[in-house]
């Protein structure tokens, strides 16, 4: 038997509301995704002016973090023409982003879950889920 961690709602909100706080600071408003460990969508908020076309890109951020176990960002370079990873992104119909952006979300060592925030600039993306992060941890 497997025992699995995995966030909860209220884990979920904590890093939406994290998220949300940066994009406000920042003055781009986001539309931010949260996924469990297997990447299966755990929330959603897509912030008053947060882009249509990003509502997918952010889930899809959020679920490659968690199911890859790493940074979007990271397979950004390595998936250039001539690197290992070229052509990854089309990779499982589509849905793997090679954009940064996208973070998993690590409790003792396990990724519990991922947290995907699309609308602004790939950093402007990043600092906002990392915001995620650090509100889920500390609290502020």
């Amino acid at each position: 038997m497997i025992t699995i961690k995995r966030l909860d709602q209220t884990e979920a909100q904590a890093l939406i509301s994290g998220a949300r706080s940066k994009a406000r600071e920042i003055g781009v408003p986001m539309c931010i995704a949260i996924t469990d460990e297997s990447g299966n969508l755990l929330a959603f908020e897509r912030m008053d002016g947060g882009k249509v076309t990003s509502i997918t890109i952010a889930i899809d951020k959020a679920f490659t973090a968690a199911g890859a176990k790493k940074a979007t960002a990271d397979y950004g370079a390595s998936s250039q023409p001539g690197e290992p990873a070229y052509g990854i992104n089309s990779a499982i119909g589509g849905r793997l982003m090679t954009v940064a952006g996208g973070l998993p979300v690590v409790v003792d060592g396990e990724v519990v879950g991922g947290i995907g925030v699309s609308s602004g600039t790939p950093a402007q993306d990043t600092e906002c889920a990392q915001a995620g992060i650090e509100f889920f941890r500390h609290g502020s």
